[in-house]
């Protein structure tokens, strides 16, 4: 069974996991588990409130086939977790490190986006708030998730594709995928 591990932190943003945790188990039978740097009780964006008692260490132990960071404004502020140690870890045991909205800022201040194609929300999103960050001429702006070497990005208007993309990495095949996807696009079309 694959595994994705599903990185929160206080005021993370509402809509940027819910496909993701609310599908992947019970449809798709993807192991799918919720991991923060600082464990304990804190509210979404939205307010709701959760208790997240694994850490990232454990999130390490476990060995997820995905790590996905979930944007909130947090990644913003000075107060951000520092988990650039967790992600270049997960990396070498072998996951997939995907980041959304401000989630790629961690991304970005890990280093991880200074070699590889990405995206976030706009390039001046990330050479504002990730020092460091040296991947601008790899920069795309692209209103969906972007794939590359083992690194998915997108900006928080995209949480389907990002979805996709995180679930294709954990092993899903291209038909689930596309109708996945299907589903989720027919009440535009």
């Amino acid at each position: 069974m694959a595994r994705v591990g599903l990185i929160l932190t206080p005021g993370f943003a509402d809509w940027e996991y819910a496909f993701i945790a609310g599908t992947a188990s019970p449809f798709y039978g993807i192991d799918t588990r919720f991991f923060t740097s600082a464990t304990g009780q804190f509210r979404s964006q939205g307010g709701l409130a959760v208790t997240v008692d694994s850490s990232l260490q454990q999130c390490l132990g476990w060995k997820p086939d995905v790590v996905v960071v979930i944007g909130g404004m947090i990644w913003e502020r000075a107060e951000a977790p520092d988990i650039r140690d967790f992600l270049h870890a997960s990396r070498s045991n072998g996951a997939t490190i995907a980041g959304i909205c401000g989630g790629t800022l961690a991304l970005a201040r890990a280093g991880l986006l200074d070699t590889v194609a990405h995206t976030s929300n706009s390039a001046e999103f990330l050479q504002q708030n990730a020092v460091g960050y040296a991947g601008q001429a790899l920069y795309r702006s692209s209103p969906v998730a972007v794939v590359a070497d083992r690194i998915i990005t997108a900006p928080g208007p995209a949480p389907v594709s990002f979805t996709c993309a995180v679930f294709e990495s954990a092993g899903l095949s291209a038909e689930v995928i596309s109708q996945f996807r299907s589903m989720l696009a027919a009440e535009h079309g």
